[in-house]
């Protein structure tokens, strides 16, 4: 299907701030448009528009009980998916000022990035990864482009949110090309895009060659750097570990001992925060100045010359990748892989294999607007699909009621 970009675009007006843009950021009034054509807004930018209907989508109020790490109900302090991309857009949008790229699509692709995980963080994925896998598969980012190009219903004129081209090549893309290009290495995920992506590029092509905008690759980096720090905060909580294991992973040590120099005696809550504040630092200061190397490396003059470069232009420095690479392995063995953590998403990975599996016998088991909306749409869309959306968008703790009501015993994941 092909798009009339001219009659989609919203006007240059709406972008007060495009004189402060450098010649690499996603400039709006090249923007190439909507897929459903909307008159433009006198007051906000395009991508303004894209961050609103995010955070007032049905999917992003869900993320509030949508576990990170840890189960909602073990702690009212314990990030969830909702806290977890609002520390991401603050960061996100800090390093976008930075490097003068635009903002308010550096901050919708960081509010949008999660809005297709399934209730109980990783391991609901992987049970709905398993569940699906002759009928389609599932992963999360693909879910996130149905959630808002099909599953939001909230506007008269189309499903989804409708959202700008550049938003949704930076949604899908935020990791990189998906499909291989003449004269670039491959990344890990070409070759391995899911059905959903590819048959959303049918409608409209999101170019799956090339890399996206630095706005996109900025969400990504500041992705990362939430969740490795919230992670080390949640896990410290949670008393998975104790400070002089967080001492095993060098940038940590450092920070401790920064923190202890300044703060003789300092224990406790009040030292775990002086430490993240200092990995946070350090994480965005090594993440721009990489970036503001590789820029000026490159001397792209368009956004699109970013997109077409050989290899990412927003990333960390190699010595802060093996950094991470360092806490990822400490957090992989002390919280992820923590017995009480690993024994409560087994449990939550049964949760929702047994809903699934339920609700594909017997679909009169489902609630009757999704019953409706099956019969409606059965000859798009097979019960597999149809389930897989429909337990995608739970919240946790939906997910358990409904678990009780269809079961004679429900895990208590404690």
């Amino acid at each position: 299907m092909s798009i009339d970009h001219g009659r989609t675009r919203d006007r240059a007006s709406e972008q007060p701030q495009t004189s402060n843009l450098a010649p690499y950021a996603v400039d709006p009034r090249q923007g190439r448009g909507r897929l459903a054509p909307e008159p433009p807004s006198p007051t906000r930018s395009l991508y303004q528009r894209d961050r609103d209907r995010i955070l007032h989508s049905t999917a992003f109020r869900r993320l509030t009980h949508k576990t990170q790490v840890f189960i909602y109900h073990e702690g009212d302090h314990y990030r969830t998916r909702l806290t977890h991309s609002l520390e991401v857009a603050q960061i996100a949008r800090s390093m976008a000022r930075t490097l003068h790229v635009d903002e308010d699509l550096t901050e919708a692709l960081a509010l949008a990035h999660d809005l297709g995980h399934p209730p109980f963080g990783h391991a609901g994925e992987r049970a709905l990864a398993a569940a699906m896998v002759n009928a389609g598969g599932f992963d999360h980012n693909a879910q996130s482009l149905r959630v808002v190009t099909e599953l939001e219903r909230k506007y008269a004129g189309f499903d989804g949110l409708n959202l700008t081209w550049e938003t949704l090549e930076g949604l899908v893309k935020h990791n990189g090309p998906l499909l291989p290009a003449a004269g670039r290495a491959s990344g890990d995920r070409v070759g391995h895009v899911a059905p959903a992506i590819l048959a959303y590029c049918a409608k409209q092509d999101l170019a799956l060659h090339t890399y996206p905008s630095v706005e996109a690759q900025l969400a990504a980096l500041a992705d990362d750097i939430a969740y490795n720090n919230h992670d080390v905060d949640d896990g410290y909580r949670a008393g998975v570990f104790t400070f002089e294991e967080l001492a095993e992973v060098p940038m940590a040590a450092r920070a401790q001992g920064a923190v202890r120099s300044v703060y003789p005696g300092i224990e406790g809550a009040r030292l775990l925060n002086e430490m993240n504040r200092r990995l946070i630092t350090a994480m965005i200061d090594d993440a721009v100045g990489e970036t503001e190397g590789r820029l000026r490396a490159l001397s792209p003059d368009s956004a699109d010359a970013v997109r077409q470069a050989p290899s990412a232009v927003a990333a960390f420095s190699p010595p802060m990748q093996e950094e991470l690479a360092a806490l990822g392995v400490f957090l992989h063995t002390r919280v992820y892989k923590h017995p009480r953590i690993a024994r409560i998403m087994g449990d939550a990975e049964t949760v929702v294999a047994e809903l699934f599996a339920r609700y594909t016998s017997r679909p009169d088991a489902l609630p009757r607007e999704w019953r409706e909306r099956g019969t409606r749409e059965a000859s798009g869309s097979s019960i597999d699909r149809h389930v897989c959306d429909f337990i995608a968008g739970m919240t946790d703790r939906y997910a358990l009621a409904e678990h009780r009501r269809l079961f004679d015993a429900t895990p208590d994941l404690r």
